[in-house]
């Protein structure tokens, strides 16, 4: 399995960008994707997950009322809209895979980057004051 992140760019604060996440590979439905940011100096942090199972979608606190999830399956992409953007979002924004969340597996399942089996290259957002 490989996923390509893009969309990254450089905005003013308040701005939107939309990242996208393309999985080739292997075929199938079943996979919980989920976006980690990390900035210079930090700790890689969860952003958010939308599920292979109804498309439910967690996000970090940080993030919502911002940050929306969606997903294409007959692309195999799933999609990162972040609007109202922040300074503080600037990071390095990288996309991940898991295939083995079942139904009753929660935000604090997918919040743990462990969790995931296949990871993206990582697209860079820069948010201007």
């Amino acid at each position: 399995v490989q996923l390509q992140a893009s969309g990254g760019g450089l905005v003013q604060a308040g701005g939107s960008l939309r990242l996208s996440c393309a999985r080739s590979g292997r075929t199938g439905s079943r996979y919980s994707m989920g976006w980690f940011r990390q900035a210079p100096g930090k700790e890689r942090e969860f952003v958010g997950v939308i599920t292979w199972y109804g498309g439910t979608a967690y996000l970090a606190d940080s993030v919502k009322g911002r940050f929306t999830l969606s997903r294409d399956n007959a692309k195999n992409t799933v999609y990162l809209q972040m609007n109202s953007l922040k300074p503080e979002d600037t990071a390095v924004y990288y996309c991940a895979a898991n295939v083995r969340g079942i139904a009753s597996s929660g935000r604090d399942y997918y919040a743990n980057s462990q969790r995931y089996d296949y990871w993206g290259q990582g697209t860079q957002v820069t948010v201007s004051s």
